[in-house]
């Protein structure tokens, strides 16, 4: 077909990724050679590739001409000697970075002088793939996302001694198989699996912590925080076999970085094979492939809610003020409390016991709320008691926020609630990505909303939530519990202090 960026492909490796590759590079256009080490194997993934272009024709969204066209262009081979006239070569095989480098340099040896190689490997060096490779520069990183025909993007990774034409070439290829392309330096992750670290990874703390259980987590950050899936639902859906391993791995290959961290929950699950859907059991126990899950308890019922105070200082008063008197709480408006009205802060980064402790409260009688995302584009409302507040007060503050009919979550007291925790997270270490030059924002954006299924792009969760507020709640983390995982980055830091977005690109 005319005008595509490579007429012939082979893809070496049948499993899923190379399957997806084969389907998308047939449909694009060019002629697809797909060969895998294990005989009868790839016959097998041409024919399951056919197979679904005959669902979409029986559904009318393929058209039987076009059909019998893309599959006269897809074949199976024998050997790695039947790729030899293609100009693009996939390795999409196990991750093992002896294993790959043994197939590329036999491909090296097959291909044409001008033939591109690519590896759709994600979490290997691609620098380190090539280091045995007499051409290095026309080989690069080509990492595509389960499933391929569906996850519309594509990293293209260029290793040290890459040619810029060969990640120009992917690139444009990647458009005509109706992908984005976003280009990524070399480093741990790339870019989709480095910016995902911190949505499970702080999730977990805050589990250990005793903050919260798995299921009130996931309600707080699909409900509250606008995620498709909770972390924990999404760890079960990907399999901890899979997403553990990719933690270890960054955590290690950036020396040990604290805010890469892995925890030992989601070690022991993988150890004791308890990994997720796959295996009927995870974070959730699953039947009929469905979470088992407790019903959440209703919000209690009180004879009388008492009057609500809320401090001068408090952050985010003025919202606070607002939303109290909708709920149509009685309030209090002198310089103290009296002794019987209930307390509400709503700290960014600190938590409810530092805040009461500052600013000399009954700490009985105080109750923190979650205002960091505003009220009216949530479906539930945090609550967060301290060590003493007493449980009549803790059940006022409940029935007062669910009085309107959004659901409430009360967790234990720590620094920042589960959302501020995770949000500032996610946007820290993309401003460090970005710090760091390992992508442009505007493809760490792309690359993360359609490969992680954000509601935002990570950088424009910080614009909506304001740079300053994240950097007062990573400021205030760093405070409470002295960990290096919390400290900004300087690409945060001075877009806050600027008032620049931070999607903005310096010249």
């Amino acid at each position: 077909m005319a005008g595509v960026n490579f007429l012939a492909v082979g893809v070496t490796g049948a499993g899923a990724m190379g399957r997806g590759i084969a389907q998308i590079a047939a449909q694009a256009g060019s002629q697809v050679r797909v060969f895998d080490a294990v005989p009868g194997q790839a016959g097998q993934a041409v024919a399951a590739i056919r197979a679904q272009w005959d669902k979409l024709v029986d559904k009318g969204r393929l058209d039987p001409a076009q059909r019998e066209a893309q599959a006269a262009r897809l074949q199976a081979v024998d050997t790695l000697e039947g790729l030899a006239g293609c100009d693009l070569v996939v390795e999409a095989i196990v991750e093992d970075l002896a294993v790959k480098r043994q197939l590329l340099a036999r491909l090296e040896a097959v291909v044409a002088p001008g033939a591109v190689l690519a590896t759709n490997t994600s979490s290997l060096s691609v620098t380190a793939l090539a280091a045995g490779l007499a051409h290095p520069q026309r080989f690069a990183g080509y990492h595509f996302f389960n499933p391929v025909p569906l996850m519309k993007v594509v990293e293209v990774i260029a290793g040290i001694r890459t040619d810029d034409s060969v990640c120009e070439r992917l690139r444009g290829y990647a458009r005509q198989m109706g992908h984005s392309a976003v280009q990524a330096q070399d480093t741990p992750g790339f870019i989709v699996n480095h910016a995902g670290r911190a949505y499970g990874t702080e999730a977990l703390r805050i589990v250990s912590e005793g903050v919260a259980d798995f299921a009130t987590i996931d309600r707080i950050l699909r409900e509250q925080a606008g995620f498709r899936l909770g972390p924990f639902e999404l760890m079960d859906l990907t399999g901890l076999d899979v997403s553990h391993p990719v933690m270890e791995s960054i955590y290690r290959q950036y020396y040990e970085e604290p805010r890469y961290r892995p925890s030992v929950i989601a070690a022991q699950r993988v150890a004791a094979g308890v990994l997720g859907r796959k295996t009927g059991e995870g974070f959730y126990r699953y039947a009929d492939g469905s979470a088992v899950t407790a019903d959440e308890p209703p919000a209690p019922t009180v004879d009388a809610l008492p009057p609500v105070w809320i401090p001068p200082r408090a952050t985010r008063r003025p919202e606070l003020l607002r939303l109290v008197h909708a709920l149509g709480a009685q309030l209090e408006s002198g310089s103290a409390p009296s002794a019987q009205a209930l307390i509400v802060v709503a700290p960014l980064g600190f938590d409810v016991t530092t805040v009461a402790a500052v600013e000399r409260l009954d700490a009985t009688r105080t109750v923190g709320i979650d205002m960091m995302v505003d009220d009216a584009a949530t479906k539930r409302r945090v609550l967060a008691t301290n060590p003493a507040t007493r449980p009549d007060f803790r059940d006022a503050a409940h029935a007062l926020f669910a009085r309107d009919g959004k659901a409430v979550s009360v967790i234990r007291d720590s620094g920042g609630f589960v959302t501020q925790r995770v949000l500032a997270s996610i946007v820290n270490i993309a401003a460090d990505m970005c710090q760091q030059r390992i992508c442009t924002p505007a493809d760490l954006e792309t690359a993360v909303t359609l490969g992680l299924g954000y509601p935002q792009g990570p950088l424009a969760m910080g614009d909506l939530y304001g740079p300053t507020s994240v950097l007062e709640i990573l400021f205030n983390l760093q405070t409470v519990y002295g960990d290096p995982r919390y400290r900004p980055s300087p690409w945060l830091r001075r877009r806050g202090a600027l008032g620049l977005s931070l999607k903005h690109e310096e010249e």
